[in-house]
Order: structure tokens, then C-alpha cells, then sequence
């Protein structure tokens, strides 16, 4: 048993393994290369983040759905580079929104050089995905700009809040869908397409895809609250303190609404305070880490991926869909 990818994915068989690596450090050239230009300022700004690392969990995906077809035709790393570029673009962006500091371990690009030069960075990783995207066909970029589209739509959604009456864990969970799953679900879309795989394959693995997105990031929502910063390689409590209602925080409101319970009313009011203050954001994290809606937030991690994996049941056995199912493994195990 070798590993190869996030979280320690395990990979039984060596041609495989073999594919998925040289896929993966062909991914990294192209991540290089499409984030040089000619101004050394925008080449160091562009590759701070490519540079710092990361899972590669977008590109890993498209790797693996390319083997249900041809996993060696040659649009497979450049779909891939282009999934990777815009997971990219989107966090710049996202790191002046959240006023983050520190992002896979090193500074954030807004805390670096302002939040001006981090907005056109991400708007220049996005340029640069696009000149590649139009290399490969009118389908694949219609398909990433519908992509595109629900990421966008998904932020806005986030940022107004839900409607009067909506759920609001509804609401976050359909937020979800298009600011983490629509993009994951692209990533095995573009694998199983630009390897020639049988539409109703290429359909499959793209409703997978948007299931493990939405779980991936459910596991981030926990970690933002459980994990310290040499975990997650950002700082904690980042959407806690910014007044960002993610999931842990829903579940508590939700209870305390049902419930009516002191403890969780104060907590409630205590998360509405200004935790700008450090002592505060502190306190707020101490006692959502010990707090029953952070173990209801893992449980509906764990149902996402179980979905996901359920929805790989269509697929012929081989050793792709086998680490695919242990990818819904590894998700849960991040959110403990």
C-alpha cells in the first residue's frame, strides 16, 4: 500500500499510483508556468500561494475520474491546472473578504502586499485559467463558466444571507453547493470528460463531486473551529470572528431557538458581540469546541460523504473508485 495525495490517501495499485503522481507533478509544472508573466511582481504574487503548497484535492479528483477512460489524453492536466488556477483566484479574493492573515501556513497575500494587489492577483489567476480553458473546447468552458456562475452566486448568497422564512442551515448548505461543490463536481466532471468516459460515467462522478465538495467543506467548518493554526494552516475561528455563520454556529443557534437553554443563549449572544476582541474570540472558541452542535457538525459531514460515496455505487469496481471511496473516508477523519 503506497499514499499519494491529501490526507494520506492510500493506493492499492502501482499503475495507478504511477498515473496519479505523474499527473499531479505535470500539474504542478503547469501551475508554475501559468503563473509566470513578465513583471517579476505579478509572478511572485501569483505563485505565493502555488508555491505554499496545498492539498491538490481538485486536481487529485480529476485525475482519478480520468481513469475511467483514457487517463493519458491530453486535455486531463491542463483541466486540471485550470480547476486549480480558480480554487486559487477564489481564495485570494476570499482572504481580503474575511480579513484572514494567514493562509497554508504563510502570510496571506492581502496581510503581504494589501488587499488591492490580492483582488488583481486572483483576477490574474483567473485570466490566466481562462487562456488555458480556451484551448479546450467550447464544452469545457461552458462548463466552467456555469461552474463559474453558481461559485459566484454561492458567495453572494453567503454574504446577503437567507430569505425571511428560509432555514438558515438550508440556506448555508444550498451556499455550500456553489461556493465549494460546484467546483469539486468540475473537477471530476473534467477528468471523466477529457478522458472520453460514457456520459452516464461523466454524470456520475460529477453528482459525487458536488456531494464530497459540500462535505469537504463541512470538514473545513469544524476545523475552524476545532483545529489550531499548524492543523489547518490558517488562523482559527477566522469566520467566527468575522460573524460568518457556518455550521458549528448554525446548529447552536437553531438549538438555542428550540431549547431555550441559558447556556446556549449566552453563548448566542456572546458570538453577536465584537470579537474583533481577542479575548472574546477566545472564549467564543473554548465553548464551541465543547458544545454539542460541533459534534451535530460532524455528524452531517459524515452523511455528505456518505451520500458521496453512495452516488459512486453506479461505477464498475476498480482500484479509482476504491480510492474515491476512501476520499469520503479521509474528509470525515479531517472533521474528527
Amino acid at each position: 500500500m503506497t499514499v499519494v495525495g491529501p490526507f494520506g490517501l492510500s493506493v492499492r495499485d502501482q499503475a495507478l499510483e504511477a498515473d496519479v503522481q505523474a499527473g499531479l507533478v505535470a500539474v504542478e509544472e503547469g501551475l508554475l508556468e501559468a503563473t509566470k508573466s513578465e513583471v517579476p511582481f505579478i509572478t511572485e504574487a501569483a505563485q505565493h500561494l502555488v508555491r505554499a503548497g496545498g492539498k491538490r484535492f481538485r486536481p487529485l479528483l480529476v485525475m482519478l475520474s480520468a481513469q475511467f477512460g483514457d487517463p493519458y489524453a491530453p486535455g486531463i492536466v491542463p483541466s486540471a491546472v485550470v480547476v486549480e488556477l480558480t480554487h486559487l483566484a477564489t481564495l485570494y479574493h476570499d482572504d481580503v473578504m474575511d480579513e484572514a492573515t494567514v493562509r497554508r501556513g504563510v502570510p496571506s497575500a492581502n496581510t503581504r502586499w494589501g488587499n488591492s494587489v490580492a483582488v488583481l492577483t486572483g483576477d490574474f489567476l483567473f485570466a490566466r485559467a481562462s487562456q488555458i480553458l480556451a484551448d479546450l473546447g467550447p464544452e469545457a468552458v461552458r462548463v466552467q463558466a456555469l461552474a463559474f456562475e453558481r461559485l459566484v452566486t454561492g458567495q453572494i448568497l453567503e454574504t446577503a444571507g437567507p430569505q425571511d422564512g428560509r432555514d438558515p442551515v438550508d440556506h448555508y448548505l444550498d451556499v455550500l453547493g456553489g461556493k465549494t461543490g460546484s467546483l469539486v463536481a468540475v473537477s471530476c466532471r473534467f477528468g471523466a470528460m477529457m478522458s472520453g468516459a460514457d456520459e452516464t460515467v461523466v454524470d456520475v462522478l460529477t453528482q459525487y463531486g458536488e456531494r464530497l465538495g459540500v462535505a469537504f467543506q463541512l470538514a473545513d467548518d469544524v476545523l475552524d473551529i476545532a483545529s489550531d493554526s499548524d492543523e489547518s494552516g490558517k488562523t482559527p475561528g477566522t469566520d467566527l470572528r468575522e460573524g460568518i455563520p457556518t455550521l458549528p454556529v448554525l446548529r447552536l443557534r437553531e438549538r438555542a431557538a428550540r431549547l431555550g437553554l441559558a447556556e446556549d443563549v449566552a453563548l448566542c449572544e456572546l458570538l453577536d458581540s465584537d470579537l474583533s476582541d481577542d479575548a472574546r474570540h477566545a472564549e467564543a472558541l473554548r465553548l464551541l469546541r465543547a458544545h454539542p452542535a460541533l459534534e451535530q457538525a460532524r455528524r452531517d459531514t459524515v452523511r455528505y460523504a456518505k451520500d458521496a460515496r453512495a452516488a459512486l455505487a453506479p461505477l464498475r469496481e476498480c482500484d479509482a473508485k476504491a480510492a474515491l471511496i476512501e476520499l469520503c473516508d479521509a474528509v470525515v477523519h479531517r472533521a474528527g
